[in-house]
């Protein structure tokens, strides 16, 4: 199966699970009169309109480069990932704020907790097969979005997980009280989890520089090089556009070098870095030699 179609087949996955994972958790907070579940369902609310984002987003980002987008569609994965990321930090403050209204208001205390135990352990379940499909997806496409969509499933995991806890708790002490505080705890989860993936989105959308320990990975490629005639680099800059990486050179050469040999070389290294660093676009630009300390940022 090509990669596309399996990027396609983990959102559309990610999409059927998540509905019906919704509908049994609002039915179980419904009878049950859980706070806690039904804030559940609303964050698996959050990821189901998140896994539709990434499944239109994933189709977009995977059409070829054409007239009006010469540099390709990947951005429509950052933009997704950005939008599921303020959609998860939305559902965290409405969960708070139905479980402050829950915990000021005692007559709606009572909870029977048998039936949101089972639902929450099916969660918790197919949450987790889910999930690592989608990792495992998202690692072999180098998918942003799939990637975002797998972590608001793993987060689904730890809430649904403590939500079961609190559940069975409940039943144990007959102590109601808790089902509000574990839906407030869930809200801390989820604030944070739609916090970072909206962070790491934004940066990428505003060319955000990768990681200083991805920039480190591409200096030792390049450093593999100087016994061939490279005398160093003058400028490397890197960013993430989606499920690809940008990479930007100038690398310095002896002034008596052919263009022939330049050129070699330089397509010798964008092979190393293709194969250490994963998709990604390299553009080289050749410089004759000059004095290091004017032209070598190493």
């Amino acid at each position: 199966m090509q990669i596309e179609q399996q990027k396609k087949l983990a959102a559309g996955l990610s999409i059927a699970s998540n509905t019906i994972i919704i509908i049994l958790k609002f039915i179980a907070g419904t009878l049950s009169g859980s706070i806690s579940i039904i804030s559940e369902a609303i964050h698996s609310l959050s990821d189901c309109l998140a896994s539709v984002l990434t499944f239109f987003s994933v189709i977009k980002s995977s059409e070829p480069a054409d007239a009006e987008h010469p540099f390709g569609h990947g951005r429509y994965e950052d933009m997704s990932g950005f939008i599921e990321g303020g959609l998860i930090i939305a559902a965290s403050f409405y969960i708070v704020y139905e479980a402050g209204k829950k915990l000021f208001h005692t007559n709606t205390m009572e909870t029977e907790p048998t039936l949101g135990i089972i639902v929450m352990g099916i969660a918790v379940v197919a949450n987790f097969l889910v999930s690592s499909y989608l990792f495992k997806v998202a690692k072999a496409s180098n998918s942003v979005s799939l990637f975002a969509d797998g972590e608001h499933l793993r987060t689904d995991i730890y809430s649904s997980l403590g939500v079961l806890l609190g559940l069975v708790l409940i039943k144990i002490t007959g102590y109601h009280i808790l089902d509000p505080i574990i839906a407030i705890i869930v809200a801390i989860f989820i604030f944070r989890a739609g916090f970072s993936i909206s962070k790491e989105t934004l940066n990428n959308l505003l060319d955000g520089s990768l990681p200083k320990e991805d920039l480190e990975k591409i200096e030792s490629i390049i450093d593999t090089f100087n016994d061939k005639g490279i005398l160093g680099y003058k400028s490397l800059k890197a960013r993430r556009v989606g499920p690809t990486i940008d990479i930007e050179l100038i690398l310095l050469f002896p002034k008596n070098m052919t263009i022939f040999d330049c050129h070699n070389i330089c397509d010798d290294i964008e092979a190393s870095i293709a194969n250490k660093i994963g998709h990604c676009t390299v553009t080289i630009h050749a410089e004759p030699e000059c004095p290091r300390k004017k032209c070598n940022n190493k």
